[in-house]
């Protein structure tokens, strides 16, 4: 009897002394830190987030480098031609490193209070508002991204199809209906993918859909007769380096600044738009450390860096001022039964299907934090939140021909919120005052980094005022 009342007396002292050094160090600390106590059976609560662990670095790349990739490729030409060339590199440049540093501030946050979730973050800084603001931003910003991927496939996949079996274009078959295609591609493809348990998995599939975008960057690289206008292709030397300097001598834009130049800088801003999927990514990392994650972040921000660049320079050069804001509009208009050209847009549109998933994954784990924090794993609601989700997508693709305005102002709001003003100002709440007080170099410079967010959301929404009221659409982007 003496011998089991002293081990439950240590017990209890030692629950008491974790518990009165988590208050100590983080006085404030909520729901989070409670996790890290024993419950009175002496059992850790599970969480839906609780699990080891297991992907590898690679695919880590893999699955983040998809998440920024989007749609947005394909119109990067057209900003290069409203740029410049030395203009577009500097502020593609910049976005990069400002990325780069928004992720740094997320994991450095997490890494102080030991959470991996974006809407938690957002509780442990301003409680439950912050939560439901970070999960209603991820939620709004990743459904407006999927629906302008399935849009992509709506209205590009009958196209391809009518061009392979060369049917006629005004058959009214099943096949060539854009409606019926984008559920057979949601219901075969994108759902067996969203209703993995852990987003590591894709991995592969994320690869692969790199692999597509590589095609795609190397048939838009490849001189040829796509162009009616005089090519500038033959002048590239080898070494990129040279090249830029060789522009200065040919007929292209190296420097632009017009009405048209300030258009082209919130697609730009946005185009790195990942942070929804860092944590989770995170969480999912083997041997998960903020370094290791940090270098995952790098590589993937560098690769797109390098992609991005080369698939504008390559396809500003290939039509200059005759570019399109969509670049494979602009071949299509030039021979729409081109073979390289339908295999180009073929992988263009796998590569956007199999990001929806990637993009599935963060909004589900929101949905499930602002309604079900404290649940553990449950297949049965796993599985009907994807559905439900994917459904609603595809009744805003099918039933909603313009809502790409809504998705502009959705974009605009939500997008400068994850990637500017949410991490900035977590980040100040979260690091203690005594470790950083707020007139720290750290802090001035993510207060700034916060003052800039506001202002890019300012801008974006005054050019998708503009673009309304006198009825141009230039404002319009996409992820």
């Amino acid at each position: 009897m003496c011998t089991v009342f002293r081990g439950s007396w240590r017990r209890n002292k030692l629950t008491v002394v974790v518990h009165f050094l988590v208050r100590f160090d983080d006085p404030e600390a909520g729901l989070e830190n409670e996790g890290f106590l024993p419950s009175a059976d002496g059992k850790k609560p599970i969480r839906f987030t609780d699990f080891e662990g297991k992907t590898s670095f690679g695919m880590s790349v893999f699955n983040l480098g998809n998440a920024i990739m989007g749609s947005g490729i394909l119109g990067l030409a057209y900003a290069m031609a409203n740029t410049g060339i030395l203009l577009f590199l500097f502020l593609l440049t910049a976005v990069a490193a400002l990325s780069s540093y928004s992720i740094h501030l997320l994991l450095k946050s997490s890494g102080i209070v030991g959470i991996r979730a974006y809407e938690q973050l957002g509780y442990r800084a301003f409680g439950t508002p912050g939560k439901m603001a970070a999960g209603i931003a991820i939620t709004l910003q990743n459904i407006g991204a999927m629906s302008s991927y399935l849009y992509i496939v709506k209205s590009e996949l009958p196209l391809v199809i009518q061009a392979f079996l060369k049917a006629d274009p005004n058959a009214d078959l099943w096949y060539l209906n854009g409606n019926y295609l984008v559920i057979m591609v949601s219901a075969s493809v994108i759902l067996p993918l969203a209703l993995m348990k852990q987003l590591g998995y894709l991995g592969y599939t994320s690869g692969f859909s790199l692999s597509c975008m590589v095609f795609f960057l190397s048939a838009v690289s490849l001189p040829g007769s796509h162009s009616d206008v005089e090519a500038c292709m033959c002048f590239l030397p080898a070494c990129i380096a040279t090249f830029i300097l060789g522009l200065l001598i040919i007929d292209c834009h190296v420097f632009v600044c017009s009405s048209q130049t300030a258009y082209t800088i919130p697609i730009l801003a946005f185009a790195f738009v990942c942070h929804p999927e860092v944590l989770p990514i995170y969480t999912e990392l083997r041997n998960p450390t903020k370094k290791r994650m940090q270098q995952v972040s790098n590589i993937s921000i560098l690769v797109m860096y390098t992609m991005y660049f080369l698939a504008a320079l390559f396809g500003y050069l290939t039509f200059k001022d005759n570019v399109e804001p969509e670049l494979l509009h602009t071949y299509s208009r030039i021979d729409p039964y081109d073979t390289l050209i339908l295999c180009v847009r073929v992988a263009v549109l796998t590569a956007v299907t199999l990001t929806v998933p990637i993009v599935l994954f963060p909004v589900r784990r929101a949905i499930q934090q602002m309604l079900f924090p404290t649940k553990s794993f449950n297949w049965l609601r796993h599985i009907a939140i994807a559905v439900i989700l994917l459904t609603l997508i595809n009744m805003l693709v099918i039933f909603a021909p313009n809502i790409l305005g809504i998705f502009g102002i959705i974009g605009a709001t939500s997008a400068p919120c994850l990637i500017f003003i949410f991490p900035a100002v977590f980040y100040i709440r979260i690091v203690p005052k005594d470790d950083e007080p707020m007139s720290s170099t750290p802090k001035i410079l993510a207060a700034c980094f916060a003052a800039l967010g506001v202002s890019f959301m300012v801008m974006s929404l005054s050019f998708i005022i503009i673009d309304w009221t006198t009825g141009g659409g230039l404002a319009a982007g996409a992820h």
